[in-house]
């Protein structure tokens, strides 16, 4: 593994997120209480033991840079590392065009390290995956490039990069978004969409960089302008993600692979953690999920006054280091450090960020909260949604955003 490289690109603006990516990039937001989104991938990594990792990134890093400088310190001694690369524009006064053009405005890591293999993998997506695996299966066919698949629903194809392979795994073509998705080997009511994860042969991925960007009119994205050419000529081969086989891994977590890259998409994925047994699991002590170890104290819950209903409880929910539930009541929620729930406060299908108060008597559902914000007592919200869009971004599965710092009144 000493000459496999992995480049993540954290470098995008995250819109569909907004207002949770207003002060940070996408891959910092939180997720499922105490991670940040970027944890998936880099656990990944360092779970398959891929120890080199450039992190290339872009829009409002700060706190992105912050997490990655804290929490993933690894072993110089033993040449191992997860850095963060900022946009250097060494080619010019452009920042990235593209996911290609990131890579191609930093070939000089590729030239200092000198891998055999580089993945290039996005930041965004919660999921489990032995990169090892993945690594095998390309070099056992010689591939230029390999571009990790999961299998969806052909119905669902028009919204995804669909992938025609042949029975050998090698691809026949890539199509963007098609009207009529050409199914899997095998299996034709479901087809090959790609995860925006790649594998290449070192001297492939220079050559199509350099390529790329001599053309002006390319959109200098790996899947449109990338892959969509390279199979026509060289071996890319399709590494099927549900083949992936995961230590302490159930069956029916098998295929796990998240795209939030919206609001809706982002809400649900943390609701499904809450589960009494959920599919994609975070208690797998033989694959765990990596992040920061905070400092703070255990999880507290006080008041049983059952007589004035003060009780501070919490049900099929996932509570973080440094809460205090203070006579309140919280269900199917997750709650991030430092957050209060005070006396007579009912929290309901929600996600608060770090450091979130709510006042006493309030009525909170369907909601996600960011960081240091105080919801003052007897405030209600999730409940009209005439007033929740009145007050607050709402999304259109209902689910009402209250920013980061926000002055709730």
């Amino acid at each position: 593994m000493s000459k496999v490289l992995a480049m993540i690109l954290a470098g995008g603006a995250g819109t569909r997120l907004e207002p949770l990516t207003r002060e940070r990039a996408k891959p910092a937001v939180p997720f499922g209480g105490r991670y940040r989104i970027i944890d998936f991938a880099l656990s990944n990594f360092t779970n398959s033991g891929v120890y080199r990792v450039k992190v290339l990134t872009q829009y409002k890093s700060d706190s992105l840079n912050n997490h990655l400088s804290r929490a993933w310190r690894m072993s110089a001694f033993l040449g191992h590392y997860v850095e963060a690369v900022p946009a250097q524009m060494r080619t010019g006064v452009d920042w990235y065009k593209g996911s290609a053009d990131a890579i191609y405005q930093n070939l000089n890591i590729i030239t200092d390290e000198e891998p055999d293999f580089i993945f290039v993998f996005g930041a965004d997506h919660v999921y489990r995956m032995d990169t090892r695996q993945m690594l095998d299966f390309h070099v056992s066919k010689r591939a230029a490039c390999t571009v990790a698949a999961i299998p969806v629903p052909i119905e669902q194809g028009r919204e995804f990069g669909i992938i025609d392979v042949g029975p050998d795994g090698r691809m026949r073509q890539f199509l963007e978004k098609p009207k009529d998705p050409p199914p899997m080997p095998g299996n034709p009511k479901m087809c090959l969409a790609s995860m925006g994860n790649y594998l290449f042969t070192t001297e492939v991925l220079v050559q199509e960089v350099v390529r790329d960007a001599a053309n002006e009119a390319s959109a200098h994205d790996f899947g449109k302008s990338i892959i969509s050419e390279l199979y026509k000529y060289a071996p890319v081969y399709v590494y099927d993600f549900a083949t992936n086989e995961i230590a302490g891994q159930e069956g029916k977590e098998r295929g796990y692979w998240r795209d939030v890259g919206n609001i809706d998409v982002y809400y649900q994925s943390n609701m499904e953690l809450v589960e009494v047994d959920p599919i994609f699991n975070l208690y797998n002590d033989r694959w765990p999920i990596h992040t920061q170890a905070n400092n703070y104290p255990p999880a507290k819950f006080v008041f049983a006054d059952q007589d004035n209903q003060r009780v501070g409880h919490a049900t099929d929910s996932l509570i973080a280091e440094g809460c205090i539930i203070s006579g309140g009541k919280v269900n199917r929620s997750v709650l991030s450090p430092k957050v209060r729930v005070n006396s007579y406060s009912e929290v309901e299908a929600s996600i608060l960020f770090e450091n979130v108060t709510i006042g006493r008597r309030s009525r909170i559902r369907k909601a996600i909260i960011d960081k240091n914000v105080e919801i003052p007592p007897g405030t209600t919200i999730g409940y009209d949604p005439v007033e929740d869009k009145r007050r607050f971004h709402v999304t259109p599965d209902g689910v009402v955003v209250i920013p980061k710092g926000m002055k709730v009144t």
